[in-house]
């Protein structure tokens, strides 16, 4: 059962075109520096993300979205809760001013 992890930022306007990239690049690159506590092999079994496009209008400010697709709950769980390089880019994320908001969902595909 796969669990996919949509996460969504506000990036601040106030804040320069470099910062807002580099936190992508961060977000983007945890899926070759996040590594399972018991094998030490990378585990996020896909990741991307980009700047909103979508010309319908109903982004609520929304500027950037990114998708983590974990094998299991509890990969994705480890993820949230123990993983050093997640748990460091939280913090930057959450600290450094850079976004303004955040909306995380998940799901299991084809489960409504």
């Amino acid at each position: 059962m796969t669990i996919t992890h949509i996460v969504l930022f506000k990036f601040s306007s106030k804040v320069e075109i470099a910062k807002v990239e580099d936190a992508c690049q961060r977000m983007v690159g945890l899926k070759d520096k996040c590594r399972h506590p018991k094998t030490d092999e990378l585990y996020i079994v896909k990741g991307s993300g980009g700047k909103n496009n979508s010309p319908e209008g109903h982004d609520q400010g929304l500027t950037h979205g990114f998708v983590v697709e974990f094998e299991n709950e509890e990969d994705r769980d480890y993820y949230l809760n123990k993983d050093p390089a997640h748990l460091d880019f939280v913090k930057y994320v959450t600290t450094s001013g850079v976004v303004e908001g955040i909306t995380v969902i998940d799901f299991v595909p084809g489960v409504f």
